[in-house]
């Protein structure tokens, strides 16, 4: 409208307000007669632009009135002139524009994507929209195809809550039939929770018990179970398991690799003790001294020793140093008798315990992570080759790898199997979570070559959970996964400690429970984790700080043992039905581990 055409309107607006009043001060006075229609009054539909009304001017040409009662107050459009009239002015619409959130990118008010996902475990809110947001790395892999890798890496502040989400994943999972798999807890965070499963806890440790290396375990029995050509590749198989697990230990008691030809005198002396042990027992480290130092001829074969004695000992006898040293050193007796406790492979859960472990002893921890993980990888190859072979149903796996920074650490072994395990792990049929701190636990490692591998962790994942982290760790985490800068400031805000008030007893940080989830290029979900009282009893990570009696750990067990069964039951009953499927895929099917 323009200005002048607002003048008018104002105008008439002025002139009817003051008729209006006129009259209103007539009627109160008691006029006796209606005066003829003005300006002022109508019968709304039938008003002019001047504000007088059709009928109004009727009753004024046939000098008559068209009714004896009064009629309505008009009331101005933009309301009444002067104070406290509501007068409001005239503004025009604003121009609009339309734009994609590429070309408006930085007008683009939200940090996430309107849609929460509905598949996989149920995890918690959308912090900002409320909705019920799921997910986890096995389903998002298989059923929503929304990743394409089936791996996890979370990072975060200690005491956020980063293991108290995975363990939600673990028993949700372990609901549908997968299998979780912890090779290697080390303070314990998921003993109590796979215990509540039905599961199977193995503890590890000097006076706790031991693995022996020497042992194929489950590849063994499924190989004599298959039978054939098939059973004779699982043999082989093994072998090179059982020599790569022996030379790895060496390289933690030596602080270097094995020689290429000690890696053949002890393949060779392997080769002699499985066709020399009789049926049902199993090798033992001192069976390998005990053929080191008796020399058969097979074993000198390899040496090149031609005859002569002294040769032979000059070629084994740093071998048999080494192997001494893992027996008697600082290795212990963990690795030198039989295994404590084999591995259940139709167990619904698995956790190797090594807490018992003391912090500075990084190398019994590290041959306690390598065991456990040759054993738990072993069990997983052996359950595909049945299920291959068509003797038992399919079933897929989930390991979790909590604190990575100490296995990383405790030697450069642990380095190259979490690498092929990020690399393999479509083909193995297992899913894997990695939780750490910073970025910066890498650039930790001894080597180059380590700290190129364990970069490639967080960029190989197909869903990275941030916690609360500094804004300096969130820039280099965006430089890698891609994050806005909102998303950034978000996750930074969760870093900060409580406020200094003693509201009360149990003040929390503000980032505890809340955590991003980033795929891809997408736009993170920002969720709020709440668990329940029996998560809470069941995953307790400060248990050393909070009183803990044996009466409470038995009305946890009392109470849970019910839902425990009936999981437990129905893992082994329902055929290990993959997760949105009624069962699984056949055994000779071969399109792959995933295949739903």
């Amino acid at each position: 409208m323009s200005r002048r055409e607002e003048k008018r309107a104002e105008q008439a607006d002025r002139l009817a307000e003051l008729r209006a009043r006129e009259e209103l001060g007539a009627l109160r006075a008691g006029a006796g007669a209606t005066r003829p229609a003005e300006p002022g009054w109508g019968d709304g539909p039938g008003e002019d632009g001047g504000g007088r009304s059709r009928r109004g001017r009727k009753g004024r040409r046939g000098g008559k009135e068209s009714g004896s009662r009064p009629r309505e107050l008009f009331v101005p459009p933009r309301g009444w002139y002067g104070p406290g009239g509501g007068r409001v002015g005239y503004l025009d619409p604003p121009t609009m524009w339309r734009a994609t959130t590429v070309q408006a990118c930085g007008m683009w008010p939200f940090a996430a994507g309107s849609g929460s996902p509905m598949t996989g475990v149920p995890l918690g809110q959308h912090l900002f929209t409320g909705a019920t947001v799921c997910g986890d790395p096995l389903n998002w892999f298989t059923r929503a195809r929304y990743i394409s890798n089936p791996s996890l890496f979370m990072l975060g502040m200690p005491g956020l809550g980063k293991s108290t989400l995975v363990n939600r994943m673990l028993i949700g999972l372990s609901a549908t039939g997968v299998v979780p798999l912890v090779l290697g807890d080390l303070k314990p965070d998921y003993a109590d929770t796979v215990r509540a499963l039905g599961g199977q806890v193995i503890s590890i440790g000097r006076g706790r018990g031991g693995i022996n290396v020497l042992d194929p375990g489950a590849m063994g029995a499924a190989a004599a179970r298959i039978g054939g050509e098939a059973g004779e590749v699982l043999k082989a198989e093994t072998h090179g398991r059982v020599l790569n697990m022996v030379a790895a230990l060496i390289t933690i008691v030596r602080g270097r690799p094995m020689d290429d030809h000690e890696q053949s005198v002890l393949s060779a002396v392997l080769h002699h003790l499985r066709e020399r042990t009789p049926q049902g027992r199993t090798v033992l480290l001192p069976d390998v001294l005990r053929v080191l130092a008796e020399g058969p001829d097979r074993v000198r074969a390899v040496t090149l020793d031609r005859g002569d004695d002294a040769r032979y000992r000059d070629a084994v006898d740093p071998l048999h140093r080494s192997l001494l040293g893992i027996l008697d050193g600082p290795l212990g007796d963990t690795f030198a008798s039989e295994t404590s406790t084999r591995i259940d492979p139709g167990a619904p859960a698995v956790c190797i315990d090594i807490s018992g472990i003391g912090e500075a002893d990084t190398q019994l921890t590290a041959a306690a992570m390598l065991a456990a993980w040759s054993d738990g990888l072993g069990t997983v190859a052996a359950s595909h080759a049945l299920a291959d072979a068509g003797l038992e149903p399919r079933r897929w796996f989930f390991t979790v790898l909590d604190e990575l920074w100490r296995p990383l650490r405790a030697a450069s072994g642990i380095v190259d199997r979490i690498d092929a395990l990020t690399r393999l792990n479509r083909s193995l049929g297992l899913g894997d979570a990695k939780i750490t701190h910073t970025l910066k636990d890498a650039e930790a490692l001894g080597t180059d070559a380590d700290r190129a591998k364990a970069r490639g962790f967080v960029e190989r994942a197909g869903m990275v959970v941030c916690a609360g982290l500094p804004k300096a760790e969130m820039e280099d985490l965006g430089k890698v996964v891609g994050l806005s800068r909102r998303e950034i400031e978000l996750v930074s805000s969760w870093s900060s400690p409580p406020g200094w008030g003693v509201s009360g007893e149990h003040e929390e940080p503000p980032g505890r429970g809340r955590f991003l989830i980033k795929v891809g290029g997408r736009p993170g979900i920002p969720i709020k984790v709440a668990i329940t009282d029996a998560e809470r009893r069941l995953h307790d990570t400060n248990t050393r700080w909070t009183p803990h009696e044996k009466t409470v750990e038995r009305a946890v067990e009392q109470e849970l043992a019910h839902t425990a069964a009936q999981v437990a039951r129905a893992a082994r009953e329902g055929a290990y039905a993959l997760p949105g499927t009624p069962e699984g895929p056949a055994a000779g099917d071969d399109t792959g581990r995933w295949t739903a």
